[in-house]
C-alpha cells in the first residue's frame, strides 16, 4: 500500500513538472501572468505573436511579388490580428477569415476540408451547411498540443510546384516564429472546370500600366497595381493603418492599458485589426461597431454620443431603427478633404480614452493634414 502512495506521488510530480514544463514553453505565445488571471485564461495566442506570425507571411509573400489577407483568431475564435496588403478585395478577405474559422472549428487544416470534397464533390454542400469553408489556407496553432488559435491567409493564386500558395505561406511564417510544424496535407489533383456551356469569360481590368490617381501622398493610399486590381485610388493603404494602429496601442501601453482597434476601407472592409491582450468580446465588438458607425455617418461617434447626452429622445431612431453604436471611439479617416476610411478603438485604452488613442495613431500617421474632432471650449 506504502508503494503505491509512493508512486502516485512520484506520478504526480512528474505530471506537475511536465505541465509546468509545458506552461514554461508555451507562454512566450500565449497571453499570461495577472492578464491571463482577468480573462480566466492561459492558452489564447497574444498579440505580439500573431503580429510576428502575420508580418512573417507578409514578408514571404512580398518576395513572392503577391498580396495576401490574414487573419489570426484566438481560441475561442475572436480576432487578435488582421492585416490586408494593398490590392485585396472582397472576396480574399471574407475568405481568409472563413479558412481561420475552419481551422479553428476541425482543429486541422482546412485543407482536410478540402481534399474531402475532391474526393467526394457531393459533400461541399454538407460542408457549407455545418459553417466550414473547403478551401486550404487555414490551419490550428498548436503549440505544445495546446490549441492556442488559428490563421487563415487568403489572396494568392497557388503555385505549389513552386512551393508557394497561401498555406504554404502561413505554415513558413508559423514555423519560423513556433518552431516545427507538422508536414502539410497531401495536394489532391483538382477538379476540372466544368464549362458547360462554353460561355465566354469576358477581361475586366485596367490597361496594363493604367491605375487610379490620388491626390494625397502614395504612403497614405493604395496605389499602382494594388489600386488598379481594386479601381480605387483613395483608400487608406495597409502601412498607414498599421502607423494608426501601433501609435495607439503604444499610447495605451504608456498609460498602463492596451486597446482593440478597427481599421476600414471606404468599403467598410477591413484593412487592418488588432486586439490588445487581456481585452475581451465587448472591447473588441464595440471597437468594430465605432468604426463602422463612423464610417456610414461620416463623423466621430463622440457626436451622437453629446448629442443622445443632450437629448434621449433621439435614441430608439439612432439605435434600432439606423443601427449606429453610439459610443465615443470612431473617427472617420479624412485627409485633405478626402475621406479614405474609418477607425474604432474599444477597451478604455489605458483609461486615456478610445477618441483620443485614435486621435493620437491618427495625428502620427497623416500629421496635421488630417481632420479631428474640435470640442468647444467649457463653460463656466
Amino acid at each position: 500500500m506504502k508503494r503505491f502512495h509512493v508512486a502516485a506521488l512520484v506520478f504526480a510530480v512528474l505530471a506537475l513538472a511536465a505541465t509546468a514544463s509545458a506552461q514554461s514553453s508555451t507562454s512566450q505565445f500565449v497571453v499570461g501572468g495577472e492578464t491571463a488571471k482577468k480573462i480566466h485564461d492561459f492558452g489564447t495566442i497574444n498579440l505580439a505573436t500573431a503580429e510576428r506570425i502575420a508580418e512573417k507571411c507578409e514578408d514571404l509573400a512580398r518576395k513572392e511579388g503577391v498580396a495576401v489577407s490574414i487573419y489570426i483568431l484566438d481560441n475561442e475564435g475572436n480576432h487578435v490580428y488582421m492585416h490586408r496588403m494593398d490590392g485585396q478585395g472582397y472576396l480574399n478577405i471574407v475568405t481568409a477569415e472563413m479558412k481561420a474559422r475552419t481551422a479553428l472549428l476541425t482543429r486541422a487544416p482546412s485543407k482536410a476540408r478540402m481534399n474531402q470534397v475532391l474526393q467526394n464533390p457531393d459533400s461541399e454542400l454538407q460542408q457549407i451547411q455545418i459553417g466550414f469553408f473547403p478551401n486550404s489556407g487555414g490551419l490550428p496553432i498548436i503549440v505544445n498540443d495546446q490549441l492556442i488559435g488559428a490563421i487563415g491567409v487568403g489572396g494568392s493564386a497557388p503555385r505549389v510546384a513552386q512551393g508557394w500558395s497561401d498555406e504554404i505561406c502561413a505554415h513558413k511564417a508559423m514555423t519560423e516564429v513556433l518552431g516545427p510544424q507538422p508536414p502539410l496535407l497531401q495536394d489532391l489533383p483538382p477538379r476540372a472546370a466544368a464549362n458547360r456551356g462554353n460561355a465566354p469569360v469576358p477581361r475586366f481590368e485596367l490597361p496594363q500600366g493604367a491605375a487610379p490617381k490620388s491626390t494625397l501622398p502614395p504612403e497614405f493610399v493604395v496605389t499602382g497595381k494594388a489600386a488598379a486590381n481594386i479601381f480605387e485610388g483613395n483608400q487608406i493603404s495597409g502601412e498607414a493603418a498599421k502607423k494608426i494602429a501601433r501609435t495607439c496601442r503604444d499610447w495605451a501601453a504608456a498609460k498602463g492599458g492596451t486597446a482593440s482597434i478597427y481599421i476600414l476601407d471606404t468599403h467598410g472592409e477591413f484593412v487592418h485589426q488588432e486586439r490588445g491582450d487581456g481585452q475581451i468580446y465587448p472591447n473588441m465588438h464595440t471597437a468594430m461597431l465605432k468604426a463602422q458607425t463612423a464610417l456610414q455617418t461620416r463623423r466621430p461617434t463622440s457626436i451622437p454620443n453629446a448629442q443622445l447626452r443632450n437629448d434621449p429622445s433621439g435614441t430608439p431612431r439612432q439605435l434600432v431603427q439606423f443601427g449606429f453604436f453610439t459610443n465615443s471611439g470612431g473617427i472617420p479617416i479624412v485627409v485633405d478633404g478626402e475621406m479614405i476610411g474609418a477607425i474604432g478603438v474599444g477597451g478604455g485604452a489605458g483609461g486615456g480614452g478610445d477618441e483620443n488613442c485614435a486621435i493620437e495613431g491618427l495625428k502620427a500617421a497623416f500629421g496635421n493634414r488630417v481632420l479631428l474632432p474640435v470640442y468647444p471650449p467649457k463653460s463656466n
